[in-house]
């Protein structure tokens, strides 16, 4: 005997790339634009105030938030304001270890499951040829610390230490691990 399908999660994000990973992992879920606002520099809060911007609307159904930032020295960087942005973001970061940071937010009106997923990303050493290459393939825009791994940034990328998809926008393995733990079975995991 089959058991149900699993009720898709609802997404609380507009990223292209947290879609393509979800279907990777054949996670049914819907769509849903949060209604935040983005007001400080913390991803755990940004992952939790978008899935509690969309609960009302979920009818039960789980909520999954998930906000990603890139730090070095205590300085967050964010998404480039322009080429010149991502340029400078890329020149800091060239030749060093960065983190990218994601908060993830899986709620329920009964219960919240609220994390946070640190991979460590080192750059090789860029010249200004490197660096205007990238910025040129405009891969950098509405992406934060300047850059996507999963596509031409893989170039700029030496070693990747933990989930390589929490770099990409989704942190996988803690994903599953939620899954599991909350519905054992029910999306595949657990």
């Amino acid at each position: 005997m089959a058991s149900a399908p699993a009720p898709p999660l609802l997404l609380a994000s507009t990223s292209p790339r947290r879609r393509e990973i979800l279907e990777q992992l054949r996670i049914p879920f819907d769509v849903v634009t949060p209604d935040y606002e983005e007001a400080e520099e913390d991803p755990v809060a940004h992952a939790l105030g978008k899935a509690r911007s969309v609960l009302a609307d979920a009818d039960g159904r789980p909520v999954l938030g998930c906000d990603t930032e890139v730090l070095l020295d205590g300085r967050v960087y964010g998404k480039p304001a322009g080429p010149e942005d991502a340029e400078e973001m890329l020149e800091s970061l060239a030749g060093r270890t960065h983190e990218v940071v994601s908060g993830l937010a899986l709620i329920t009106p009964a219960w919240e499951e609220v994390r946070s997923e640190v991979t460590r990303v080192s750059f090789r050493g860029l010249t200004p040829r490197d660096v205007a290459w990238y910025v040129a393939s405009g891969q950098w825009e509405g992406r934060a610390g300047g850059y996507a791994i999963q596509g031409q940034g893989a170039a700029l990328v030496e070693r990747v230490e933990g989930d390589y998809f929490n770099v990409v926008g989704l942190p996988v393995a803690l994903l599953v691990r939620v899954l599991a733990e909350r519905f054992p079975g029910t999306y595949g995991f657990g």
